[in-house]
């Protein structure tokens, strides 16, 4: 992330998309395993939809203190689960530390050498490891929002391919949410906004989210308004 402060506002709006939430991290959970580090863990609201469980390590990485604070406190109330949350990023996490997943959810896009970011990953990784990155998707659909948030970009699959670090394999490239492009596109090239309110929030969740799940395996994850990457190191 370029600083240690983060730009966006949006973080308890999308705490409160239960829907989604459970959709992509059931997509993503599988994937998980062994000792894991969350880069830019934000408020918590994502690590217990993507804990698996059990007795491994699990670090959140956060660089905002404002927001570690916030983490720290969200996933103390969780239980079963003894969490280390550490201020910072990857370049400044112990070095000499390797894990066997390394996870960004909505992260990636706000780092300016997103290419750098995964080679760091990449050599922080045991053998047989992965990074998993949940994004959004398609450059055509950047709008003020994602300006407003701190996003340099947003990705497609040749853009995650053209990224990958060396010795890892892409082991999985998929679309999510394709009903919710119809929605993005609108904001994208109508409407401008530069903040969804709760009530679109809400209704996208409980209702477009659902539709999605269904479309998504008809068109077997070949469009959507996210991408899930995952790598797996040889």
């Amino acid at each position: 992330m370029s600083d240690c402060n983060y730009v966006g506002s949006e973080l308890e709006l999308f705490a409160a998309v239960r829907k989604w939430k459970t959709y992509w991290s059931g997509q993503i959970r599988p994937f998980i395993a062994g000792d894991v580090i969350e880069v830019g863990a934000g408020i918590g609201s994502n690590t217990p939809f993507l804990d698996p469980g059990g007795e491994h390590r699990w670090v959140c990485l956060e660089p905002d203190p404002l927001l570690l604070a916030q983490l720290t406190k969200t996933l103390k109330q969780t239980t079963g689960r003894q969490y280390e949350t550490v201020c910072g990023t990857l370049q400044t996490f112990d070095g000499n530390q390797r894990f066997d997943t390394i996870i960004y959810i909505d992260v990636l896009e706000h780092i300016a050498n997103d290419r750098e970011e995964l080679n760091i990953a990449a050599g922080r990784l045991r053998p047989g490891g992965r990074i998993i990155v949940l994004s959004p998707a398609h450059q055509w659909l950047f709008s003020p929002f994602d300006a407003a948030i701190g996003h340099f970009r947003r990705y497609n699959r040749s853009m995650l391919r053209s990224i990958s670090p060396a010795g890892l394999t892409i082991e999985q490239l998929i679309y999510l949410d394709s009903a919710g492009l119809t929605a993005s596109a609108a904001n994208s090239l109508f409407f401008r906004q530069s903040m969804p309110t709760k009530a679109q929030l809400s209704f996208w969740d409980h209702w477009i989210v659902p539709v999605s799940q269904v479309i998504d395996k008809l068109l077997l994850h070949s469009a959507g308004k996210s991408i899930v990457a995952i790598w797996r190191k040889n």
